[in-house]
């Protein structure tokens, strides 16, 4: 296991790098479009232009990575991104923000999908679960403790540097990284109405996951700042929430392997419409009751993803597993890129505190939806111990699974 963690351990640290510049970017943005004069709307569009962009990246990105290669696309995608953030630094007019947040998503998904292939490469299949598992605990650390760069004092471009520093950073293990470069898949077709019929609690959940978490990156520092925190409160707040998603991924996945997954589907989106709504009755978002809230919260909503993806597992062949993370993935993708619109436009309509109605209202959905299915519709499968902490980024992360043969 050492040897396989060794071999990966540069695209592990590039990962975390170019995750610490992801995270701080789409808080940052959230938080100085808010200073600029943008709307909650207008900053939900520019959450979903990036979602957007990211889903455009997924079909497109790889034919440049079989042109060129992995080391000179990944290049390129860091160089192009550090670019476009230091132009996003130095002109703040909503139109250029809104064309350069659709090319971060376009960069990104190369970015993942290099790192996502080599690592299946890298890893030996007997140590896979545990290679799999680190780069998964590493995005969302990487994420959580991006929020604290929010503490670091100066205008809006400072942080902007930062980022573009990070994303730097993150090229340069790649770059010198003397392993073999690896075969890029091509991305699998999606087969929605052939999963659904198969699975359809998988999909519902990640539809509805996807409009809940594109509204969660884009908008919740825009909801705490408008509840009064300061600048690095802000950036605890988000930590707490995505330290939850770290923390309680593994026992939560656990407990869906042991029961009926819609079940578990239906318990945990419960307790997170719970949670949400207890959200909207505190008098404050910084104290102690609020921290385990948004703990409790965080650690929910970052749980229903992988295991709609291992509810789908449970169902498919392990040919199919590609095709059904793709699909899964394009849905979720989707609900990010539309979530942030519907619920910008609430939080402008009416008040901030209609972020965490949304939150329960998708929540009480799949708790409802998920316990429809696991009461009306029983299955004789069960689940086998397949569940991974898993995050969404790219289909080449279900490579990495464990449950996924070998080429």
């Amino acid at each position: 296991m050492l040897t396989s963690l060794r071999s990966s351990t540069p695209l592990l640290l590039s990962t975390a790098f170019l995750l610490m510049g992801v995270g701080l970017l789409h808080t940052h943005i959230a938080l100085e479009g808010r200073t600029l004069g943008f709307s909650v709307a207008m900053i939900g569009v520019l959450t979903s232009a990036y979602y957007a962009g990211f889903l455009i990246g997924t079909y497109t990105v790889p034919r440049l990575t079989h042109r060129i290669g992995h080391i000179r696309t990944f290049a390129f995608c860091a160089a192009l991104l550090t670019l476009v953030v230091l132009i996003q630094a130095l002109d703040p007019a909503y139109g250029v923000w809104l064309v350069l947040r659709v090319l971060q998503g376009l960069m990104l998904v190369g970015l993942y999908a290099i790192i996502e292939s080599w690592l299946n490469a890298a890893s030996d299949t007997a140590h896979r679960s545990s290679v799999f598992a680190v780069y998964m605990m590493v995005n969302l650390g990487a994420s959580a403790a991006a929020q604290q760069f929010l503490r670091i004092r100066g205008e809006g471009f400072v942080l902007f540097c930062v980022v573009a520093i990070l994303f730097c950073a993150a090229s340069l293990p790649v770059v010198a990284s003397r392993q073999p470069q690896p075969h890029l898949r091509a991305v699998p077709r999606v087969q929605v109405r052939r999963l659904f019929r198969l699975a359809p609690t998988a999909l519902v959940t990640a539809l509805l996951s996807g409009l809940a978490l594109g509204a969660f990156w884009g908008l919740l520092p825009v909801y705490a700042a408008a509840r009064g925190l300061g600048v690095g409160e802000i950036g605890t707040y988000l930590s707490v929430a995505i330290a939850g998603g770290v923390v309680l991924q593994w026992p939560l996945g656990r407990f869906s392997d042991r029961i009926d997954r819609r079940l578990a589907l239906s318990v945990i989106s419960a307790t997170a419409a719970l949670a949400a709504l207890v959200n909207l009755f505190l008098p404050s978002v910084g104290g102690a009751a609020a921290m385990l809230v948004i703990f409790v919260f965080g650690g929910m909503s970052f749980t229903l993803y992988p295991i709609a993806v291992a509810h789908l597992v449970d169902y498919v062949d392990r040919d199919e597993l590609l095709t059904a993370s793709s699909t899964v993935l394009l849905l979720n993708g989707v609900g990010s890129a539309v979530g942030p619109l519907v619920a910008g436009a609430l939080m402008s309509l009416l008040q901030p505190q209609w972020l965490f109605v949304w939150f329960a209202l998708l929540d009480a959905m799949i708790a409802s939806y998920a316990f429809y299915r696991f009461v009306h519709r029983k299955r004789e499968v069960t689940p086998d111990d397949s569940f991974m902490p898993m995050v969404n980024t790219t289909p080449g992360s279900l490579d990495i699974h464990p449950t996924q043969d070998v080429p």
